[in-house]
């Protein structure tokens, strides 16, 4: 379900001829978190939108929520990310490897910080654009420390486009029509976002 919606959107986006789209996998086979976000990095992405359907005990839950890293997170996966790296990555262009560890985990810090509020503008983005297209949950931008969303240098949003444990949302996202509607609003989401960066340079 979850693929045919990241088909969608890739369509969707390629129509534009704006952008250069690249899927994490277009079989149905799994890769661990860490991998997911992991190609967005080294095909040095601008923007890494992961594609999930949710559940939940309650049959009643529905709706699309987007979510963004939290800023709880930061700090704590900043330390993880300067220690494990061990000082040998590229960050933004910025080779770490001579940096002293303070350093290296202050720049990082930073970058997480400004990817941060990059992907809450995209998540606002979302929403707005898909408001009259999408059936999303009243609180519709939640922050959480997933670990797809953990890329220090690459705005992310996880995009849960429903709930698989609701009939109504199984209706809608089996749907082509409501798929085409969530790409669409990605579609929008993704050409403003890019249209306002070129415009801050």
């Amino acid at each position: 379900m979850t693929l045919q919606i990241a088909r969608a959107i890739r369509d969707e986006l390629l129509k534009t001829g704006r952008v250069r789209v690249a899927l994490t996998r277009d079989s149905d086979t799994f890769l661990v978190l860490q991998e997911r976000y992991g190609i967005a990095r080294r095909l040095g992405a601008d923007l890494f939108i992961s594609v999930h359907a949710d559940a939940a005990a309650s049959q009643t839950a529905r709706g699309a929520t987007i979510y963004t890293l939290s800023e709880v997170a930061s700090d704590r996966e900043a330390a993880r990310l300067a220690a494990r790296e061990n000082k040998a990555d590229i960050l933004n262009g910025v080779n770490l490897a001579d940096a002293p560890s303070d350093v290296s985990s202050i720049l990082i810090d930073l970058t997480q910080r400004e990817t941060m509020n990059l992907s809450a503008d995209f998540a606002r983005l979302l929403r707005r654009e898909g408001d009259a297209k999408m059936n999303f949950r009243t609180d519709s931008h939640r922050f959480a420390s997933l670990m797809v969303l953990k890329a220090p240098d690459v705005p992310s949003v996880l995009l849960e486009t429903g709930y698989v444990s609701n009939e109504e949302d199984i209706a809608l996202l089996n749907s082509a029509s409501y798929r085409k509607r969530i790409a669409e609003s990605v579609g929008q989401a993704v050409t403003v976002f890019f249209a306002r960066k070129l415009a801050s340079r």
